[in-house]
């Protein structure tokens, strides 16, 4: 059976989790907190990096949370969540590559603000600035179809949809974004993500797992 090592509020990790939802795979959690456990030896075995997500199928090892998506759908292709047309599989990978590359960064500049701490106003208002320059790209990549290149969902939905409502709560306007938030909406009632959501108690551990190391 595949296993998953994850820590549930982690985008890398969601974005795995979502995927094996959506896939309606068989497979089995492995929570690993961030306070020391990704340092133990018998997970360093799996990930030796002590990145997380780490996916095991059977003896098979992955890390990389992009990689382990193209694993499961190459692998696991139903229902398929890569495009085969060449414009809409372009689409897809853009829009996964600029949320790792240059939104999820971004994100991260706001996560002392989601926590309930003081953040640095200048990093701040830089990451507000080059969200806004994703959200546009984003708005312009979607069409009539409900998901990005495609009627159905695709991966990326399960990477970027981890990352763009975190920007919501944060002062990054929505308002020029109408195709986004539908898009947005349209992905919170979907099942995988109900049971992926990040609830209050993981917020709080994670505010004093960034406490301890200030």
């Amino acid at each position: 059976m595949l296993k998953l090592y994850h820590y549930p509020i982690s985008p890398n990790s969601r974005r795995v989790w979502i995927t094996l939802l959506e896939k309606g795979l068989e497979f089995e959690l492995v929570e690993v907190k961030v306070n020391g456990e990704q340092f133990k030896p018998d997970f360093l075995a799996i990930s030796p990096f002590h990145h997380i997500p780490a996916l095991v199928d059977d003896n098979f090892k992955l890390v990389e949370s992009l990689a382990i998506l193209d694993y499961l759908e190459t692998k696991y292709p139903t229902p398929a969540m890569l495009p085969s047309n060449a414009n809409d599989l372009a689409i897809v990978r853009m829009v996964e590559l600029v949320t790792v590359n240059e939104l999820l960064p971004a994100a991260t500049a706001f996560l002392p603000i989601m926590l309930g701490l003081p953040g640095e106003a200048e990093k701040i208002e830089q990451a507000k600035h080059k969200s806004s320059v994703v959200l546009r790209f984003f708005e312009s990549l979607l069409d009539s179809r409900p998901f990005f290149g495609s009627e159905n969902i695709t991966l990326a939905e399960a990477v970027a949809r981890t990352i763009v409502p975190l920007l919501l709560p944060l002062g990054v306007p929505f308002n020029d974004y109408p195709k986004l938030t539908a898009w947005c909406e349209r992905l919170t009632a979907r099942k995988a993500w109900q049971k992926t959501q990040t609830t209050p108690e993981m917020l709080e551990e994670l505010k004093s797992i960034v406490i301890s190391r200030r």
